[in-house]
């Protein structure tokens, strides 16, 4: 299917700028957020774009977009993304809507509040560079690289633990940046988001 670019607007103002790939029959749909923008991090990433391939592939439409131009330390990044969960919910009505996002991303995913979100998904969380991490509710899917550099194993997966309705995994033999491991990580979130689907069905 091919991906058609899209402009929506935050309940500020701010016009953000993306690309939305919607299967035939979708049974879910998710916005995918993207790494610190202030390091290079746009809708374009590896991640993201594994994930934008991977998740209409297995039945999810799925929304990438590009934060605002001026960071604003992770405040007005919640509201683009709340813009970009209402879009997609505009786009593909009456489905399961979820929240991805991969290292700054996955913060902002974690900081999202919208008690209709079917499930998140954090790719490579910096958990330990917040204090007091938000604590999801609902079902959360946590993937942290073996050799994080910024969070590790051995650090996330006791937080994580610690939420009512998550579960754990860790990527293999690859660092933050998932080089060589992309495809695989964006496959396994698709399979995941898809069982979801069924089941709120």
């Amino acid at each position: 299917m091919e991906s058609q670019r899209i402009e929506f607007e935050t309940d500020d103002g701010v016009v953000l700028h993306g690309d939305v790939r919607v299967p035939t029959s979708a049974s879910g749909a998710a916005i995918i957020c993207h790494p610190h923008p202030q390091y290079g991090g746009n809708r374009f990433n590896p991640v993201v774009d594994a994930l934008f391939q991977a998740l209409p592939d297995a039945g999810i439409a799925a929304l990438r977009f590009d934060f605002r131009a001026s960071f604003d330390d992770g405040v007005g990044e919640r509201r683009d993304a709340a813009a970009a969960l209402e879009r997609v919910r505009e786009l593909v009505p009456g489905v399961p809507v979820f929240a991805t996002g991969y290292s700054f991303g996955a913060m902002i995913v974690l900081a999202v509040d919208d008690d209709d979100l079917a499930a998140k998904v954090l790719i490579a969380p910096p958990l330990s560079h917040i204090d007091t991490p938000n604590v999801p509710t609902g079902a959360t899917l946590v993937l942290t690289p073996a050799h994080d550099q910024f969070t590790a194993p051995e650090t996330a997966r006791p937080v994580v633990e610690s939420w009512p309705d998550a579960e754990y995994r860790t990527v293999d033999s690859v660092d933050h940046f998932l080089t060589g491991r992309s495809v695989m990580v964006a496959e396994q979130v698709g399979e995941w988001l898809s069982t979801r689907s069924t089941q709120d069905d």
